[in-house]
């Protein structure tokens, strides 16, 4: 990378010349039948699917049992954060995809793994709803390699610059605290499935 991505200024933007968001004043009433006032940020890429986007938690294994079971993170830079993000590898929905279908491209483009199938995918969930109506699917996928790991080539677009790591599944806390020390920020939603991971695995002992 040339050079370090910062944030150069920041101004306001009129919802007339946002592209991808915009900003609308809701009025609705409460459990008291009290009329009240709310501001959300809503994305203007909805698809008719009417789900916005992907995360993807793809399972990495060896057919040889070569590695432990792992999975893969994208660091990313962030301009509303400043920072670079720990993040699972996810994406908009085009038109006419599934959330599947989304997941899987995501997938190899952002990574270069090729899921050879869909494990599961939660139901519709959304990310932060005292601010925006932003929701999304997170699909878990397979990724079987023959024998030791390997690291394909990604498939990025212009203006993408994301990097990749493989991680066990059962090492995933740790590292994502050691990202945490050594200045980066790690993603919601990565941070609470690897607690949850961690967790699941020592709650009787609690």
């Amino acid at each position: 990378m040339a050079s370090t991505p910062r944030v150069l200024s920041s101004t306001e933007l009129s919802p007339s010349e946002a592209k991808w968001i915009t900003l609308k004043r809701l009025t609705y009433l409460d459990a008291n039948g009290k009329e009240r006032l709310w501001e959300v940020a809503e994305r203007k890429t909805r698809k008719s699917t009417g789900i916005d986007a992907v995360a993807v938690l793809a399972i990495l294994r060896s057919k040889t049992k070569a590695f432990p079971v792992s999975t893969v993170v994208i660091e990313q830079y962030r301009p509303p954060i400043d920072k670079v993000i720990v993040e699972l590898p996810a994406g908009l929905i085009d038109e006419g995809e599934t959330p599947e279908q989304a997941a899987i491209r995501e997938l190899e483009e952002e990574t270069g793994y090729k899921a050879d199938g869909v494990i599961e995918a939660t139901p519709v969930v959304v990310t932060d709803p005292g601010m925006t109506n932003a929701n999304m699917k997170l699909v878990v996928v397979n990724v079987t390699l023959p024998d030791q790991m390997e690291f394909p080539r990604q498939k990025l677009d212009v203006g993408e610059f994301i990097s990749t790591r493989v991680v066990e599944l059962a090492k995933l806390e740790t590292e994502l605290k050691e990202y945490a020390k050594n200045g980066f920020v790690v993603d919601a939603r990565l941070a609470h499935f690897a607690f949850g991971w961690n967790l699941a695995g020592r709650i009787d002992k609690i």
